[in-house]
């Protein structure tokens, strides 16, 4: 078995296990670095924002081949840990996507349907699935419904069935957990958990969300922190540079990470 094989199977018992997996998202290789270093660090996932914010493009419109070389870094980076990937919403051909994707070193992603119809979806999730077994990688595929944060102004009952009906087709097409990002309520989170299954929900940790603990006791598979891990680390240094001009110092806590 191949150490990338073997990678992705580490991923899907992680999403399983009844310890809820908790992902602290980079978007470079020292930030990759400074987690996998920690000992709690499972797992790495990338953060898609983050990485664009990096090169100066916005959410969403960062080239592939660019995206894709901050992948390799980061895997490099990540050493023997898995590493999922924010593939945003496949470029164009999900499959083609994570099988150059899959060359670079990962072994799970995510791919957002930006509410696309569900058919057109779980035919990329297919497609996806259909690659990493190609490559020999029993790929694990972190399936994003935007059901709930693209949901406009429908009640939020037909955005949480929407959800539900979406996650199920996506388990069905193959993805291993399916990912409901928003601020998600314990209510919420048990319709959910309810109507998608136990340790099949992924979650983003957002400020007014849950805590870890508290998700991981409603059934749910995975958290994630997106690009809100990057705006703590450039408030930090924003906060430090406006201590500087101020004729501050710096901190002899500044740990040497880099």
């Amino acid at each position: 078995m191949s150490t990338q094989s073997a990678k992705a199977q580490t991923l899907t018992q992680l999403h399983a296990a009844p310890e809820i997996l908790r992902v602290v998202n980079v978007w470079d290789a020292i930030s990759t670095k400074a987690v996998a270093e920690l000992p709690e660090t499972r797992a790495i996932a990338t953060a898609g924002h983050s990485i664009a914010a990096t090169y100066g493009y916005a959410d969403g419109e960062i080239p592939l081949e660019v995206t894709l070389d901050m992948i390799g870094r980061i895997v490099e980076a990540a050493g023997d840990l898995p590493v999922s990937a924010d593939l945003d919403g496949g470029y164009g051909n999900s499959g083609e996507t994570v099988r150059r994707a899959i060359g670079k070193g990962i072994v799970g992603a995510n791919v957002e349907d930006r509410l696309r119809p569900l058919a057109e979806f779980a035919a990329d999730v297919e497609a996806i699935v259909a690659a990493g077994e190609a490559e020999g990688v029993p790929f694990s595929l972190n399936a994003r419904t935007d059901a709930l944060v693209r949901g406009g102004g429908r009640p939020l009952e037909e955005s949480i069935a929407d959800a539900i009906e979406r996650g199920r087709a996506y388990l069905a097409a193959g993805a291993d957990v399916v990912f409901v990002p928003g601020v998600l309520d314990a209510d919420t989170t048990r319709q959910l958990v309810a109507g998608i299954g136990e340790r099949k929900i992924s979650v983003i940790g957002l400020p007014g969300a849950l805590t870890a603990r508290e998700y991981e006791e409603l059934g749910v598979a995975r958290i994630s922190y997106g690009p809100t891990t990057q705006r703590a680390a450039l408030t930090a240094f924003q906060d430090l540079a406006i201590d500087l001009y101020a004729d501050g110092v710096i901190p002899a806590t500044v740990r040497e990470l880099n």
